[in-house]
């Protein structure tokens, strides 16, 4: 498909934050593909295969991880990006990085790090993601972090579109590379944030059902994945029930994925320009408003089912336990850090929580239970619920 004149142009880009001297390594690579490419290459993005996405330190090695889901976001984005004739480099690389900032234990996590920096300024993965690539994962010699570009980095920031009060974080990082927080995201950035929720919205029931925490009657009271059940069986009478269920899933993803393609056309049908994109003052690739209140009623029912299932709670109870030991061991001993995070800890607060938080959060969940026997003398309980 040709490209599109809303499309980012990496010709074009706002650039980065620190100049760099690599013109002979640069190749045929485009700006946004090279974005890509140090995403990939990255520890904190090989980390993510051993952190939580719904089950926490899951047994099986069939259950989604943070690496997997995003893999799968990114498939799920390229291929709208494509169909609207976006750059799907940058669109991939935003699919690929929006979760790096996720501490071990998912949202579990998440919250043990915010109550224990509340004093601090608190912890929000979405600005740790940024705080992750602009500063803490730092392989080059000349500069700190990634030093991605403008537009991926904007991406990211906007991960629920415009923001009006970031925290301590994201202020930090914007003071020292503007991303016009309060404007909205390019429509890469727009197609990466619904790819995201059509990837987990489906693939979360694929794995509770797998785990047995969701079943087809539970889903079949669904009425628009009841009509998509009986064309299933329909189409496929014989099949083993297993196959049944993932082509369930394959068609609510299909129908999704048109869905917002369709409803971006319409939307972006009267723009001109990548910058009319920005200006429009609203989101413009999202789901029509009949598949919205769909798509509301399925989080609905998958939060009263799956994330909020006893089971559920009890194990991101323990997990929560585990992160704010992990947090209490270090900020009252600091000879349990490792020496190169030791001798890098601020002496004052609040840099000195957040050097700790920073440490926490790029741990995988099997690395944190580690830490936590090698401090307690004894690994956690009821970590793993599947």
């Amino acid at each position: 498909m040709d490209r599109s004149p809303l499309a980012a142009d990496p010709a074009r880009s706002r650039g980065r934050e620190f100049p760099e001297d690599r013109a002979g390594a640069r190749g045929p690579r485009s700006e946004f593909q090279r974005d890509r490419d140090r995403i990939i290459h990255s520890i904190a993005f090989r980390r993510l295969r051993s952190k939580t996405q719904v089950f926490i330190a899951p047994d099986g090695d069939h259950y989604r991880t943070r690496l997997t889901h995003s893999l799968e976001v990114a498939q799920i984005g390229r291929v709208i990006a494509r169909a609207l004739g976006l750059d799907e480099d940058l669109t991939e690389a935003l699919c690929l990085a929006h979760d790096i900032g996720h501490p071990p234990f998912g949202h579990a996590g998440e919250d043990a790090l915010q109550q224990a920096t509340a004093d601090a300024g608190g912890f929000d993965h979405n600005a740790q993601g940024l705080r992750v690539l602009m500063r803490l994962e730092s392989p080059y010699c000349d500069h700190p972090g990634l030093n991605l570009t403008w537009e991926l980095l904007e991406g990211l920031a906007k991960h629920n579109g415009p923001v009006e009060d970031p925290g301590w974080a994201l202020a930090g990082l914007d003071g020292d590379f503007p991303l016009a927080l309060g404007e909205h995201s390019s429509l890469e950035a727009q197609v990466a944030a619904v790819a995201d929720d059509i990837a987990y919205d489906n693939h979360d029931i694929d794995d509770g059902l797998r785990a047995g925490f969701l079943s087809l009657d539970d889903l079949l009271t669904l009425d628009f994945v009841a009509d998509q059940w009986r064309e299933v069986e329909k189409r496929f009478p014989r099949a083993p029930r297993e196959r049944q269920l993932r082509e369930l899933v394959r068609v609510q993803i299909g129908l999704m994925v048109n869905d917002v393609i369709a409803q971006a056309r319409r939307a972006t049908a009267p723009l001109a320009s990548a910058g009319d994109v920005r200006a429009a003052g609203r989101a413009l690739a999202t789901f029509s408003p009949a598949m919205a209140a769909r798509e509301r009623r399925l989080k609905k029912f998958m939060y009263d089912r799956l994330y909020y299932h006893r089971e559920q709670i009890a194990t991101a109870e323990r997990a929560r336990d585990v992160v704010a030991a992990l947090y209490r061991a270090y900020a009252t001993d600091e000879t349990l850090l490792p020496a190169d995070w030791r001798r890098s800890l601020p002496a004052e607060q609040p840099e000195r929580a957040r050097h700790i938080t920073d440490f926490i959060a790029g741990m995988t969940d099997r690395f944190a239970i580690d830490q936590y026997a090698r401090i307690h003398g004894r690994r956690p309980e009821g970590l793993s619920n599947v």
